[in-house]
């Protein structure tokens, strides 16, 4: 089970921090990602971790200003996004996979949460 929390409303230049709980049969070591739906829209990729936190992956849109992390003890990852504008403006999802690297693809996560809604306002 995945479950995301943190998301609301916020204005543009502002942050946000958003939470990603796993538990059940995902373990700590799986790959986490978190992916971001505006309406209208494809899911898009945002930014995906290792299992150990050593690597991590983001697209283009966010580099340098979301980071994504992880707390293995407590089986959650968290995605900071700073300097939002309104195009980040989307339900921000949290998948899970077993595989070691993270990839961009959401056909490759099995675990996914039901969202969580990020609105920057203008």
């Amino acid at each position: 089970q995945v479950l995301e929390s943190g998301g609301g409303l916020v204005q543009a230049g502002g942050s946000l921090r958003l939470s990603c709980l796993a538990s059940g049969r995902i373990s700590s070591l799986y790959v986490m990602g978190w992916f971001r739906q505006a309406p209208g829209k494809e899911r898009e990729f945002v930014a995906g971790i290792t299992g150990r936190g050593g690597s991590t992956l983001y697209a283009d849109s966010v580099k340098g200003r979301f980071t994504i992390s992880r707390d293995s003890a407590k089986n959650t990852v968290f995605l900071q996004m700073n300097n939002l504008t309104p195009e980040d403006t989307a339900v921000y999802y949290c998948a899970a996979d077993k595989r070691r690297v993270p990839t961009s693809r959401s056909r490759d996560y099995d675990y996914w949460g039901q969202g969580t809604q990020v609105t920057v306002s203008s």
